[in-house]
């Protein structure tokens, strides 16, 4: 992704990205290389960051596809190379594995042997290329851009004018070539290994690239865009090793501390970081510190694992999917019972909001796939609904991405309803990452179901049409009377009684014997149930037109539940003395309000059987 592309969809993530580009913009320390006069060119205002995932997503913010060359960053892909072809026990006779702790193009080889200390520094880059296969130069360079291009998922070529640039001012690395070949661990004519060198430096790459190369090293050697293998899985530990030891000379000791990720520099001006399992990150900057590392490139690197909680050694939580359920309310609503016309239109228009039901901790690698999910909806959803009731932490990258969440869909007019969060335990400060003006697009709920009626209310207000007046429901209106007479409706009015209630009043008790059905005229009522813990459960709320106590007309017994007025209500009663009478004065009435509630009885196990099945799938 790239920010301010023509229809663009802003994610949390990009979000991120392009304000710590912003933030490191105004970075102007550090110089371009000069000891490669071509180098000397490079514009040190070009800056650009990437993320590119394991599974195929990549993020980015500025100049990402501006080409410069690999450099040194070529230095742990061929040393993959030379594993390959030469084999784990060849390489390791020729070149060691221990950190210097000098610059790059220090002159540390081991006392006797003549061995360089490792493949990242020059000496042991240009052990390495000599150990790459082939008979021919041309043919172990094929084989080097074979492998490069792999890793980047496209095509590579090289910078003539670079190469050119480099042969003719490596006065030094040809001094080293000729010494390693006096040591006999360059066995064959150094100038060989030294072309293929220069050349594997002088490769053209984007930003872009350098992240997916991070990325195929997180992968076990294979792209996640193209599914090409660019190195065998059982040399990605070796390689990474090597990089998080000495990958950044002799910064790599800070590095892992600060950072935590196995890197390497390039005096390009690029650096690419491996999270292993998860992620490449890709940054390119030209200008350089003192070391020969991007300025801006290790200030980002820095920011972004202190930011995401990347360091790889960070001590780690138990990890899991952290979306245990998605469904939408066409298929799962919450406890209110509506009228008919209302359920169709969520039968329709339900899709518009998305319940994601999270579990475990949550932090970038958790979460990543659910807020690009989120975004990839589109403006076709109005809602999503995340629920809390099973996440056990919110890392403050976690934290900071769910704000960005929330401006993101901010600005394509959706609403983030969390549901069942601990705003003082797992999401302590979210508050202050979130801007004010954004507040307006996220709710907090107490339970999912309330978080589900929020949902409902809004598309049946957004969908409905003109909000219709609460109705007053007559027995003619009532689903359980389907089918009645005009007849047989006076003579069921005639059997019941009429009751009014005050709000908050209690119509039915828990433990009450079952000896009426109610038939609401008008108002609302919740039925709910106690909770061993203290405070209750809503089962369902009821409005005009419906009916509650059924069981007075079928087992009997004694009832289940509370059932409250949520305002005034008046109800027709009719209790088993008179339902009795009924059944021997006009048994075809009888008839009619049995099958009824067999009907809705059957209307609602199917319901609850889709919901299920939802909630499972």
């Amino acid at each position: 992704m790239t920010p301010g592309a023509a229809g663009q969809t802003a994610s949390p993530i990009q979000s991120f990205l392009d304000q710590l580009h912003s933030e490191f913009a105004a970075l102007d320390k550090g110089q371009v290389a000069t000891y490669i006069p071509e180098l000397a060119k490079a514009d040190p205002s070009r800056f650009g960051i990437v993320i590119a995932t394991v599974d195929g997503q990549v993020y980015e913010a500025g100049d990402t596809r501006h080409e410069f060359t690999l450099q040194s960053i070529s230095k742990p892909l061929v040393y993959g190379v030379a594993l390959e072809d030469r084999g784990p026990a060849r390489v390791q006779q020729a070149i060691g594995v221990e950190p210097s702790g000098d610059a790059f193009n220090s002159i540390s080889l081991e006392p006797g042997s003549g061995r360089p200390l490792n493949p990242m520094i020059n000496a042991g880059a240009i052990a390495t290329a000599s150990l790459v296969g082939g008979a021919t130069r041309s043919q172990r360079l094929a084989r080097v851009l074979g492998a490069l291009s792999a890793y980047a998922g496209r095509p590579l070529g090289i910078d003539e004018a670079v190469f050119e640039s480099e042969r003719s001012t490596g006065h030094r690395n040809r001094a080293i070539g000729h010494m390693l070949r006096n040591y006999g661990i360059v066995t064959d004519d150094p100038e060989d290994a030294l072309d293929l060198y220069f050349r594997q430096c002088s490769i053209l790459v984007g930003c872009r690239d350098l992240a997916l190369m991070a990325a195929t090293l997180a992968n076990a050697g294979v792209n996640p865009l193209t599914g090409m293998r660019a190195v065998a899985a059982q040399h990605i530990a070796p390689i990474l090793s090597v990089m998080t030891t000495c990958g950044m000379y002799d910064f790599s000791g800070e590095w892992v501390y600060r950072v935590g990720m196995p890197a390497k520099s390039g005096v390009g001006g690029g650096i690419i970081a491996v999270l292993p399992g998860q992620l490449g990150i890709g940054v390119y900057s030209p200008a350089l510190d003192e070391r020969g590392n991007s300025v801006r490139g290790v200030q980002v690197c820095q920011a972004m694992s202190s930011r995401l909680g990347l360091h790889f050694l960070q001590p780690p939580r138990v990890a899991s999917a952290a979306v245990r359920s998605r469904y939408t309310l066409a298929t799962v609503r919450s406890k209110r019972r509506r009228p008919l016309h209302e359920n169709q239109l969520l039968d329709t228009e339900g899709r518009r909001a998305v319940v994601y039901e999270l579990q475990g901790d949550l932090s970038f690698a958790t979460i990543e796939q659910l807020l690009r999910e989120i975004v990839d909806e589109g403006q076709d959803v109005h809602y999503a609904v995340l629920d809390f009731k099973r996440v056990t932490h919110a890392d403050p990258a976690a934290t900071r991405l769910l704000a960005n969440l929330v401006s993101c869909c901010d600005q394509r007019a959706q609403q983030v309803v969390m549901t069942r969060v601990r705003r003082g335990e797992l999401l302590a400060d979210f508050g202050n990452q979130l801007a004010p003006h954004r507040a307006r697009a996220v709710s907090f709920q107490p339970q999912l179901d309330m978080g589900l009626e929020t949902c409902e209310r809004g598309l049946i207000e957004r969908y409905g049409g003109e909000p219709r007046p609460a109705p007053r429901a007559g027995l003619a209106d009532h689903r359980l009377c389907a089918g009645a007479s005009a007849e047989e409706l006076a003579v069921l009015e005639g059997a019941t009684e009429t009751h009014v209630y005050d709000p908050g009043s209690t119509l039915v008790s828990r433990g009450d014997a079952a000896d009426r059905l109610f038939f609401l005229v008008r108002g609302e009522v919740s039925v709910v149930v106690g909770l061993p813990q203290g405070g209750h459960k809503r089962l369902s709320t009821l409005s005009a037109g419906m009916g509650f106590g059924e069981t007075a007309l079928t087992v009997g017994g004694v009832r289940t539940a509370d059932v409250r007025a949520d305002t005034e209500v008046e109800c027709r009663t009719l209790d088993t003395t008179a339902f009795v009478r009924l059944q021997q004065t006009h048994p075809a009435l009888v008839i009619k309000l049995l099958g009824n509630l067999l009907r809705s009885s059957t209307e609602t196990a199917m319901r609850l059987t889709s919901e299920v099945a939802a909630l499972e799938a």
